[in-house]
């Protein structure tokens, strides 16, 4: 496909303000420079959100209540697939644009090179409202075998080729490399972005069902019912979780509690991860799962692939300031990881966004809550 250059200058002006430990107020984005693939072109329509939330009596007439995060969002969006977007979260792609539209965010490492780089895999639902996101880097096996399991387009540019047996899965449906270059200052592998418009010529150029498939298993968690919650401290095994150090070494990563909101703040590199795309919001989740999993090393590069498919290995269920151990279970693919309490219980998650870091065994004792 020919390229050709578009100049897009969009001031973004998100105004809001975030209340809690480590939050940022809202601050104007800096204008960018897109440049397309062929004729397609990019809008940004970047709005305030001014919704009254002030009436005392909320109706959920014509929504329904996420999948992903029990959220209630549009009836429109019922049967829409998320996409799965590979996030670079090397320092110098920082700021990442629009991880906190995402649902659910997975980080995990990415090489055992370089002192263990983790990427993040974002999950969103509704995808339509993107308007920044990334930058988008390449994928690895184990994002292939873990975003299956959520019926999910998977957005990224290239991999290694460790990846080719898994692509040509039925299941697999993914759109590489075929997002919008924004001039940002940085060399070209940092520039790659999803923005307003790419994903729906992806799904048309594709002709991927924008709707769950046959491979769709339904519902990947169960959550508590309206107007409850999932209380830890209920719980024997329960313990003191308002800091989770989390034992990546080159990035790490912590999340702070803030009882205010009952929210988890993500910072690495020493700083909050703050979303420009969003008002300098910073990455905040309600649910945080930690996966205590093995791997395989390929080869002298660093490239590996965590054993995912597997069963009765360790983790922590982290929510409302407790966490509680876990064991985890994989059986293919497209089947989704389920997590146990000590009773044998599937456990019930809180209403919100979920963090999941898949933790290499050898690093897990390095987890630290307090």
């Amino acid at each position: 496909m020919k390229k050709v250059s578009i100049l897009l200058l969009a001031v973004i002006s998100v105004a809001g303000i975030m209340t809690g430990c480590g939050n940022k107020q809202a601050s104007a984005a800096e204008p960018i420079e897109i440049v397309s693939d062929g004729d397609q072109t990019t809008t940004d329509t970047t709005t305030t959100d001014t919704t009254d939330t002030s009436t005392t009596e909320v109706s959920h007439d014509g929504m329904y209540q996420s999948e992903l995060t029990n959220e209630w969002i549009s009836d429109t969006l019922q049967n829409q697939r998320p996409i799965a977007a590979m996030v670079d979260n090397e320092s110098i792609a920082l700021p990442q644009y629009g991880l906190t539209q995402a649902d659910v965010v997975y980080e995990m490492t990415n090489s055992t090179m370089n002192g263990g780089v983790t990427r993040f895999m974002v999950l969103v639902k509704d995808w339509e409202s993107i308007t920044q996101l990334g930058n988008i880097r390449s994928i690895r096996p184990t994002n292939l075998m873990v975003a299956p399991e959520w019926n999910a387009v998977i957005c990224h540019d290239g991999g290694p080729f460790y990846i080719d047996d898994y692509l040509k899965n039925p299941y697999i449906d993914h759109f590489s490399g075929t997002f919008s270059r924004v001039s940002n200052g940085k060399s070209r592998e940092y520039t790659e972005y999803i923005v307003t418009g790419d994903l729906d010529t992806n799904f048309t150029d594709t002709g991927y069902s924008t709707e769950y498939n046959k491979y769709y298993k339904g519902a990947h968690f169960q959550f508590a019912a309206d107007e409850t919650t999932t209380d830890l401290s209920q719980n024997s095994d329960s313990v003191e979780a308002t800091h989770v150090d989390l034992p990546y070494q080159h990035n790490k990563p912590y999340l702070d509690y803030n009882s205010e909101d009952g929210l988890y703040y993500y910072s690495e590199y020493g700083a909050a991860n703050t979303d420009p795309a969003n008002g300098d919001a910073q990455l905040a989740f309600k649910n945080v799962i930690l996966q205590n999993t093995t791997y395989k090393v390929y080869d002298e590069h660093g490239y590996m692939v965590f054993n995912v498919i597997d069963s009765g290995r360790s983790g922590y269920y982290i929510t409302d300031g407790k966490a509680i151990p876990v064991t985890w279970k994989k059986t293919d693919d497209v089947t989704p990881t389920k997590y146990y309490d000590a009773s044998g219980n599937e456990i019930v998650l809180n209403t919100g966004k979920t963090y999941i870091a898949i933790i290499p065994d050898d690093l897990w004792d390095g987890v630290l809550l307090k």
